[in-house]
């Protein structure tokens, strides 16, 4: 992997992970209840079920890569048209993320007279509601749970590092170094945004919900999908053609 594939990489990635997904929205619900002290151990659990989302993908994609070389190419078309999938309908929807965050925000000082604040909060507590529990999560143990289990609850992420990936992955070279690299920019991308997410808490969601500031970064985003997806299926069509 070139020091310039890794950047456009960490660039691309650090632009998706800012968009407010379950994981960026369970670490701003918990930043709001609990503070930073009190959500560390929820974004331990989401680290932890990344890890072994991307574990698994790229184990398989190392292990189809070496033995079924045939089958990588048809994961590349695939992981190609569903990206382009992900960049238009994430370029179509953008106007309606914009309620993710900033609609409720206005009346912030109602929200925070509640005992649980995110709950007025109805189109970000629509999001993670089905798991989440109704009592207040209290113990280390139980935060870090949640945390897992939100990442792995989310099955299209392993489609997406499926798709992602093996755009930015040089197949003739050693594999170790490429996925040690794009591991560390990866979760320095999702570690940033969830502790971003957790102590910019409300700052953070007024910044995002001014003007058309979410509507033209999951336009942005859209964008880079569909320009990763185009890179892809031209590197199938020109390997196919030599």
């Amino acid at each position: 992997m070139t020091l310039s594939s890794f950047l456009i990489f960490f660039v691309s990635m650090f632009m998706i992970s800012a968009t407010p997904g379950p994981n960026m929205l369970l670490a701003f619900q918990q930043g709001l209840n609990y503070g930073v002290r009190g959500t560390l151990w929820t974004l331990v659990g989401l680290t932890v079920g990344l890890f072994i989302l991307l574990f698994s993908t790229l184990l398989g994609i190392d292990i189809v890569s070496r033995q079924m070389p045939w089958l990588l190419t048809i994961v590349k078309v695939i992981g190609g048209l569903y990206l382009a999938y992900l960049g238009l309908q994430s370029w179509r929807q953008a106007q309606d993320s914009e309620g993710l965050i900033a609609p409720q925000l206005d009346n912030q000082s109602d929200a925070y007279s509640s005992p649980n604040p995110i709950s007025n909060l109805d189109p970000i507590a629509s999001t993670w509601s089905k798991s989440r529990k109704t009592h207040s999560i209290k113990t280390p143990w139980q935060r870090f749970r949640q945390g897992v289990w939100v990442s792995l609850s989310n099955p299209k992420a392993i489609l997406f590092f499926a798709a992602f990936f093996p755009k930015f992955i040089d197949f003739n070279a050693p594999l170790l170094p490429q996925y040690t690299w794009l591991v560390i920019g990866f979760f320095i991308s999702e570690t940033t945004w969830q502790l971003a997410y957790t102590v910019g808490g409300t700052k953070l969601a007024n910044w995002l919900g001014k003007g058309s500031r979410l509507l033209w970064l999951n336009r942005l985003c859209g964008v880079i999908f569909i320009l990763i997806a185009a890179a892809l299926i031209g590197e199938v069509a020109s390997d196919y053609l030599k």
